[in-house]
């Protein structure tokens, strides 16, 4: 699963039994989760 590094926003790639949640490039903890950018389209019922 990718995710986004807040501070230098650096797309990462998690490997959670060797490094837990930490971004490789700047060591921040904090990241989100990357999004796709399809907008889905749901029909109503």
């Amino acid at each position: 699963m990718a995710y986004i590094c807040t501070r230098c926003k650096h797309s990462v790639e998690i490997d959670y039994e060797v490094m837990g949640i930490r971004c490789q490039y700047c060591g921040h903890r904090i990241l989100i989760k990357e999004r796709p950018t399809l907008i889905k389209k749901v029909e109503a019922v």
